[in-house]
């Protein structure tokens, strides 16, 4: 059986994440801070890691540093609410192989857990994706764009694209900060 460490200072993320891990047939343990997911950490073996990125006192990425310079390697998937581009990168090069964005339901952690589990996202699947939202842009569906494009950031997050086309959705849905933000990011890693 799987061990997975889920940690997040909100106790109903925690609970969520442990209800739908348990019916799937995980043990779980959780942690409501840094320093205790660190000392479990330093006691046991998980072999998935589910960190919130925003946390009081030790952040979450603070704790993915620290975990990497004990020389633990499991996989890390980060919890976030808020789209930084500059702690993705770093999450990105401390090792995080995923992102879960909140909200999120049952299904998209499963979907998470599974990418991570068992394959990683095919070019051809971005490809897929990105023409579609493409269609979508050019048929003025703009919401419906969004929402394909939002939903592959989990796997495709350091994909400059993804967010060039949701630039767009959003210039199309007048929603002018937000399409800001996505033109920043994309040029971001446009320079990496």
């Amino acid at each position: 059986m799987l061990q997975i460490l889920v940690v997040d200072d909100t106790k109903n993320i925690r609970l969520l994440l442990t209800k739908c891990l348990e019916f799937e047939g995980y043990s779980v343990n959780t942690a409501s801070e840094g320093s205790e997911a660190l000392e479990q950490i330093s006691k046991n073996k998980f072999d998935i890691i589910f960190l919130d990125v925003r946390m009081p006192k030790i952040t979450g990425t603070d704790v993915l540093r620290r975990i990497r310079e004990m020389g633990v390697s499991t996989p890390v998937i980060m919890i976030t609410a808020f789209g930084n581009i500059k702690n993705a990168l770093e999450c990105t090069h401390l090792g995080a192989v995923a992102y879960l964005q909140k909200p999120f339901t049952e299904n998209k952690i499963k979907q998470v857990l599974e990418e991570v589990l068992h394959f990683k996202p095919q070019r051809s699947s971005l490809d897929n994706i990105l023409n579609l939202a493409e269609e979508e842009i050019r048929s003025n569906r703009f919401g419906d764009a969004e929402l394909l494009l939002k939903n592959s950031l989990s796997n495709f997050f350091m994909e400059p694209r993804v967010y060039s086309l949701l630039s767009k959705a959003y210039e199309g849905m007048n929603k002018n900060i937000e399409a800001k933000r996505c033109t920043d990011i994309f040029s971001a890693l446009q320079r990496k």
